[in-house]
């Protein structure tokens, strides 16, 4: 019976492990010490913060158009979309890489000086790897809103 000692004392082999946790327990502690390990936990805050704000979106309190005019992305080249779909979109897939790459890291990296700098510099690779992916995203994007200004045509495209 669970929770029962056994006659040396000693509690039975299954409820020690109920207690420690099972299979998945290392694997999403593994996970949460990712996401909040010092270089991810700012994308971690950023991405609650696109978070609530979708969350808002969806009972009306904002608009997903709120921010549009503020920042131009044409400079980003991620202009065709709102600002709030670009830059969640960035924020999910930089969060994402990142995050995977510190769990490649825990799972196969040697501590040490060189994983300490690969561990610093994973976010920042997240975020170039994102920032490219997120425009070649939201280029098709576009036709989902017309009232966005279409994607820009640089000068050594145009023929």
């Amino acid at each position: 019976m669970p929770g029962t000692k056994a006659r040396n004392g000693r509690a039975p082999p299954e409820t020690t492990e109920m207690r420690r946790g099972g299979e998945g327990d290392h694997e999403m502690r593994t996970l949460l010490a990712a996401a909040a390990g010092p270089p991810t936990i700012l994308l971690t805050a950023a991405l609650v913060v696109v978070v609530c704000f979708w969350l808002l979106a969806a009972v009306g309190v904002t608009d997903v158009g709120s921010f549009d005019a503020d920042v131009d992305l044409r400079a980003w080249r991620m202009d065709g979309v709102p600002v709030t779909v670009a830059f969640s979109l960035l924020t999910v897939l930089a969060w994402s890489l990142s995050v995977g790459a510190a769990i490649l890291f825990a799972a196969f990296a040697v501590p040490g000086p060189v994983a300490g700098m690969l561990h610093l510099v994973a976010p920042v690779a997240a975020m170039l790897v994102a920032w490219g992916a997120t425009c070649l995203i939201v280029r098709p994007l576009h036709r989902l809103f017309p009232d966005e200004p279409g994607p820009s045509v640089r000068a050594d495209h145009a023929a």
